[in-house]
């Protein structure tokens, strides 16, 4: 995978706990009034332009990242976390230099009727492989 040597594990960008409103949800309450979400994200890159550069022009910016997850989280409703996982992955990907991404998006007040901690869903997507 990437620009590395053959065999050679991704260096890693890792954001957790990325918040925001979003409306989204099978059910009506859940569209209409909204909920928290929260978003981690694992970019997988080569940092080596970035370390020999010095220059955040050669490397994903975690705070975009950031700002692009919450304005989609945030923006279109749909009904399933797993539809939202991807369409983060791939906005991603699209937008920002990676190799690889990991989504995983957590729903804390999903409407279970048991007590539960979180639920969440979680996608890789990668380049070459559906983007």
């Amino acid at each position: 995978m990437g620009s590395g040597s053959p065999g050679r594990r991704p260096d890693l960008i890792t954001l957790t706990g990325v918040s925001a409103v979003g409306h989204h949800g099978v059910l009506d309450f859940e569209r209409r009034d909204g909920q928290p979400f929260v978003v981690d994200a694992v970019l997988h890159s080569d940092f080596s332009a970035a370390a020999g550069t010095d220059d955040i022009g050669s490397t994903a910016s975690y705070a975009e990242v950031a700002e692009r997850i919450v304005e989609i989280v945030s923006g279109e409703p749909v009904d399933l976390i797993e539809t939202l996982a991807v369409r983060l992955a791939e906005s991603v990907l699209a937008e920002f230099p990676v190799e690889a991404v990991e989504i995983t998006v957590h729903k804390p007040k999903a409407p279970i009727a048991v007590p539960f901690g979180d639920v969440s869903v979680t996608v890789f997507r990668e380049r070459g492989r559906g983007d």
